[in-house]
């Protein structure tokens, strides 16, 4: 079990953080984040209470030291599981907990989790409320402005009024809604038009919350200008396709002058852990993908990408 980091005061609400995204942020992904930038708040891939609760749980939860700030989502119904899974991850030494009401998958959907919860919030508050009585770190919600026609705005504003009640410490607003049928989870990244207004309305109707951001931001410049209307943003595609803009993160968001470390420092030590990760017999198609998009917008991108993997079975 991973001991407990110190990290930085910081706000209740995190100024910057990175989308917790499925394939994608898992502990090796945070690794080589981390050495791009030491504010932003990281997420695990959504994780379910029954892998947690029934599985290989040092597989699901260990991460690596140095991680911290770094939240766990949950996905799952239970109130008990969740609360159960919670104080698992607050021990293990997790920074907040997060409950998925956003992914619109027909995996998700069948488990009863993710965006359809929307339409139940008398339940969402249940598993909230269990949750914060169970562990001392904040526990968030991570949800879409609304489901297929469950779209009006009084219907999210009663939602968020309720899961305030039970006890939520921020908001993390997906700008569009979810489509539950004949769209697949990429699609209701890009279909559904954004509507920042409604979130900003949220945060009007609400001044005493804290709204996170999260949904179409492209680049840096945008989500600061962002900071003038929410508490924080959360960038997630664009980090993907383009990790290291996460070096001017500190900066920007956090006023820490710094130096940031170069594409090529952080590859260097970013190979050291590939090859420690190689020695577990971790896959090197997944130790790839952190890295994939370093040199996105850089002279040689393109065969970078394409020599990649024999590149690292070099290592």
């Amino acid at each position: 079990m991973n001991a407990r980091c110190e990290v930085p005061s910081r706000k209740l609400c995190p100024v910057f953080s990175v989308a917790p995204m499925i394939d994608w942020t898992d502990r090796h992904c945070r690794f080589f984040m981390r050495l791009l930038t030491k504010q932003a708040f990281l997420y695990t891939e959504m994780i379910t209470t029954g892998a947690i609760l029934r599985g290989d749980v040092h597989r699901h939860l260990d991460f690596n030291a140095g991680e911290n700030p770094l939240g766990l989502q949950l996905g799952g119904s239970n109130p008990l599981d969740l609360a159960a899974c919670a104080k698992r991850g607050e021990n293990w030494g997790y920074d907040e907990i997060n409950l998925n009401l956003g992914c619109p998958s027909d995996k998700v959907q069948k488990g009863k989790f993710g965006a359809c919860l929307m339409r139940e919030p008398d339940l969402v508050a249940e598993c909230i409320f269990a949750m914060k009585s169970a562990v001392s770190i904040p526990v968030t919600i991570k949800t879409r402005i609304g489901v297929d026609e469950h779209d009006h705005y009084d219907l999210l504003h009663d939602f968020i009024k309720k899961i305030a009640s039970a006890g939520c410490d921020y908001f993390i607003i997906h700008a569009r809604k979810a489509l539950l049928k004949g769209l697949s989870p990429k699609e209701n990244r890009e279909i559904p038009p954004l509507r920042y207004e409604v979130v900003q309305k949220l945060k009007a109707d609400f001044p005493e919350l804290f709204f996170i951001l999260n949904g179409g931001i492209k680049n840096l410049s945008s989500a600061k200008n962002l900071l003038d209307n929410f508490d924080g943003v959360m960038l997630g595609r664009a980090i993907m396709s383009e990790p290291y803009i996460l070096a001017d993160v500190d900066r920007l968001f956090y006023g820490d002058s710094t130096v940031s470390i170069s594409r090529e420092n952080a590859l260097e030590c970013y190979l050291a852990y590939v090859k420690e990760q190689r020695k577990k017999n971790i896959p090197l198609s997944i130790l790839a993908r952190p890295i994939m998009g370093l040199f996105q917008g850089c002279t040689g991108a393109k065969a970078w990408r394409r020599d990649l993997l024999p590149f690292l079975q070099t290592v």
